[in-house]
């Protein structure tokens, strides 16, 4: 192996010191998180002009990816011990249970209405942009995907709304806090919950046993929470490994023959972060303080193109930045990972909707075909995590059920990765938004609750 490969590989573990010693310096975890965001781009970049110099350049990614791959692990061993412990103590620190029907009630509501709103935004985007299927061209890697999504797709449309529903009451607890099912977190959600009933009910029965109940809780959620705490202090130089290999795998070729594609995908997502900040603003939070506080668990977000490995930063900022109860924050944070997510669930089928109806003569602004499509999309988007995977999967439930075609998906692959990372910051911003107007409108009832 050349030594050019090697001395590459030794300039970015070097970069890995300059970046500490920013991070220890700064009492705040968002300068770090820019600054780790900053460097991956200068060296993925730097990847891409290696390859020229004949670097072995996979072999080096592969050790980078040693640091970006096992902080996002670490973050998926958070996720469930730390929905099960936070959504536990939540209810039982909670003892007015009226309390928790309207936090669960309000966190979909926004959830749900501003996938509705998503689903408009991509279908105006898409028209105005005169985004087609036509003329996409099909090589052996978009043949490859068709397969996939065709055979996906079977498995798909075998399932019903109620069996969606059904799967997400575990029948294996140790499974699902193993992650082995696309709705394991909501399984653990409402295992938390009915366990915190239980916790309540011993509590009134015997005052004494309910005590050391709670006490147990609320040490093992410190316990999370430092640990939280301790994984999440490693995120400055996760995000600078994660986008380093984005960037150097990237294909600029392939965006640039898709690039009206990308453009409107970006578009119809910075349009939602304005529905998002114009939601805010009406109830009374400052967009510009909001955003300012979130920014380091968006670049994660955008970084690691995982909602549910952004839960714990998503958690921690909601309740120690933004002031959001626990229980809210918990809430809003674990549905918004599966639920109701405004770029994969609302935007993206959306576009991909219009893209192949247009061609097919059908007048996407129809009333009654419009507002089918956003029903259809709403419906969906509270189901995804019962079929799993995302965006594409959205697709698959909702083109068949519109009757459109689903090859559109695949014939976007090669730039699938570059709009997810916005897509994800996006479902992370609305699982945020949920939480924080749930608090607006919420606050002072749960925090009375919480005081009995």
């Amino acid at each position: 192996m050349q030594l050019s490969t090697f001395l590459l590989l030794a300039f970015y573990l070097f970069l890995l010191w300059p970046l500490a010693r920013w991070h220890h310096s700064r009492n705040s975890l968002a300068p770090a998180v820019f600054a780790g965001l900053l460097l991956g781009v200068l060296l993925g970049g730097l990847m891409h002009l290696a390859e020229g110099w004949g670097v072995n350049t996979p072999w080096v990614l592969d050790w980078i990816g040693l640091i970006g791959n096992g902080y996002v692990n670490l973050l998926h061993l958070l996720v469930m011990p730390l929905v099960l412990i936070s959504i536990l103590a939540a209810v039982v620190k909670v003892s007015n249970t009226a309390s928790l029907g309207k936090i669960s009630g309000s966190v979909l509501v926004v959830l749900l209405g501003t996938t509705a709103i998503a689903a408009f935004i991509g279908v105006v985007i898409a028209h105005l942009f005169g985004l087609t299927a036509e003329g996409l061209v099909e090589g052996s890697r978009e043949a490859a995907r068709v397969d996939v999504l065709n055979e996906r797709m079977g498995r798909v449309t075998d399932l019903s709304i109620p069996e969606i529903l059904t799967s997400f009451i575990s029948r294996n607890i140790f499974a699902d806090l193993a992650g082995q099912r696309d709705t394991s977190v909501i399984a653990v959600v409402i295992f938390a919950v009915l366990m915190g009933l239980a916790a309540l009910a011993v509590r009134r029965e015997n005052p004494e046993q309910g005590a050391a109940i709670e006490r147990f809780v609320t040490v093992a959620q410190a316990w999370i929470m430092k640990l939280v705490r301790l994984i999440m202090a490693f995120t400055p130089y996760g995000v600078m490994a994660l986008v380093t290999a984005l960037v150097a795998k990237s294909s600029w070729t392939d965006i640039f023959n898709l690039f009206n594609f990308v453009l409107a995908s970006f578009v119809a997502i910075a349009l939602m972060f304005v529905v998002h900040a114009l939601l805010l603003m009406i109830n009374g939070i400052s967009p510009l303080h909001y955003f300012a506080t979130v920014l380091p668990v968006l670049v994660f977000a955008f970084s690691s193109r995982s909602s549910a490995a952004t839960i714990p930063l998503n958690v921690e900022t909601q309740v120690d930045k933004l002031g959001n109860s626990p229980a809210i924050a918990n809430f809003s944070a674990s549905f918004g990972a599966t639920i109701g997510q405004n770029g994969c669930a609302g935007i993206y089928p959306a576009m991909l909707a219009v893209m192949v109806a247009v061609p097919m003569g059908i007048n996407v602004f129809d009333p009654v075909w419009l507002t089918s499509l956003i029903a259809v999309i709403v419906i969906s988007s509270f189901g995804i995590a019962g079929v799993g995977g995302g965006a594409t999967f959205a697709a698959l439930v909702v083109l068949p059920t519109m009757g459109l075609p689903v090859q559109i998906a695949a014939l976007l692959i090669s730039v699938e990765p570059l709009i997810d990372m916005a897509r994800t910051a996006l479902n992370v911003n609305g699982a945020m938004t949920a939480g924080t107007l749930t608090q607006r409108w919420l606050g002072p009832s749960v925090e009375v609750a919480e005081a009995r």
